[in-house]
C-alpha cells in the first residue's frame, strides 16, 4: 500500500466564522470516530497537531555552523497545524479520508504520496 500525508492547513486571518463550542464538540467527536475507522481500516499510520507557527524554530547551516532561529521558516498566512499518515491502496483512497477530514474540521486538507511507499 502507498502512504499519504493528509496535511491539515490554517489560514491566518481567514474570514470564516470560528466553530462554536457545540460545533467544536461534535468536530473532536467525529475526528474520533474517524480515526477509529481508520484504525479498522487498516488506514492510519499516524497523526498529530500542531501548536501555532509562532512557536518553530528554524535550525540551518550559515558558514558551516549551525544556526537557530525563530520560525515559522516560511513566511506565508498558510501554515501546516496538523497531520495524518493514512496508508491507501491509491489515490482515490487517500482522497476519500481526505474528504472526511475536512468535513469533520472544515479547513483544507492538502493530499501527497510519500516517496518510496507505493503500492
Amino acid at each position: 500500500m502507498a502512504h499519504y500525508l493528509l496535511s491539515v492547513h490554517s489560514v491566518e486571518g481567514e474570514a470564516r466564522e470560528p466553530m462554536t463550542d457545540e460545533e467544536m464538540a461534535q468536530s473532536h467527536k467525529q475526528l474520533g470516530v474517524l480515526e477509529q475507522e481508520m484504525k479498522a481500516a487498516g488506514a492510519w499510520v499516524s497523526s498529530g497537531r500542531l501548536h501555532d507557527p509562532a512557536t518553530a524554530t528554524v535550525v540551518r547551516m550559515a558558514g558551516g555552523e549551525v544556526v537557530t532561529t525563530d520560525g515559522p521558516f516560511v513566511e506565508s498566512k498558510e501554515h501546516l497545524g496538523g497531520f495524518y499518515i493514512v496508508q491507501a491502496e491509491d489515490l482515490d483512497g487517500a482522497l476519500g479520508w481526505a474528504s472526511r477530514v475536512t468535513g469533520a474540521i472544515r479547513v483544507p486538507i492538502e493530499v501527497r504520496p510519500f516517496a518510496g511507499f507505493e503500492a
